[in-house]
Parts: C-alpha cells; structure tokens; sequence
C-alpha cells in the first residue's frame, strides 16, 4: 500500500506572464476526477486527514506554501514533503493519511476518486490496523 504511493510531476506551462499546471484525471492522474476540496489556514502544529478510505483515492497538491503527508498501511510508513506547486502525491484506497507541517500560506488542493460518503472513511487507528490486519490474512 504505502509502496503505491507515489509523488507525480505534472506538466507546466509558463512564459514571462506567469505559469500554469494542468491536472487532467485519467491523464495526469490515474482516477476520474469526482471531487475537488482544499486547506487553507491550518496552523503548522494542526493535524488533518487522521483517515483511510475504503474506495476513495486521492492526489494532494500544494498550491501554495508547503506541508508534510504522512502515509501508513499499518505495517509501513513514509513521509512525502509537497513544497512545489507542480507535484502532487498520489494515495491509493485504504491508506491511512495524516497532513500536516502547514506553512501560514499553504493551500493544499486534494483531488479525490469519488464523491464524499461518510460511511466510506475509517477515522479510527485501531480499526484501520485490524481491517488491514484482515485483508493481509493475519489473525
């Protein structure tokens, strides 16, 4: 899981009146883009995410500033810094995620798979490590 996760470059374009990035889902990305949410005013001692998804997969971008995003699958972990406005990095399903280390200007764009559905995230640890637990066969 963690080993899936992976930083992407995306293309850029620019000229003396500024840059542009594009992000195309199933191009640039490898899922449909079905929702687009972003952060902005977290303080750099906050936590967010402190979640996995059952279907959702997602690609995290700072637009601006800079943050850290930690990923688990329960037996791996990895720290990715996004500080560059055209990388992003990709979270597959069923990995738990914490963002955090938020520059007082960072913006972080999260492009997601599918559309929000409460019922769909898993918020505790615990059970997150026993549903991974399970789906690796171990008792």
């Amino acid at each position: 899981m963690v080993e899936d996760c992976r930083l992407i470059e995306f293309p850029q374009k620019g000229d003396d009146r500024g840059h542009l990035v594009i992000v195309e889902g199933n191009q640039d990305i490898p899922f449909d883009i079905k929702r687009v949410f972003y952060i902005y005013g977290s303080d750099k001692d906050v936590i967010r995410g402190r979640h996995a998804n059952y279907h959702s997969e997602f690609v995290l971008i700072n637009v601006a500033g800079t943050s850290k995003v930690k990923v688990d699958d329960g037996k791996n972990r990895k720290i990715f810094n996004l500080d560059r406005p055209h990388i992003g990095i990709y979270l597959p399903k069923l990995v738990w995620k914490d963002m955090y280390d938020f520059s007082e200007n960072s913006v972080l764009l999260c492009l997601a798979s599918e559309h929000y559905d409460a019922k769909e995230y898993i918020r505790d640890y615990d059970t997150y490590l026993e549903i991974m637990s399970k789906s690796r066969g171990e008792k």
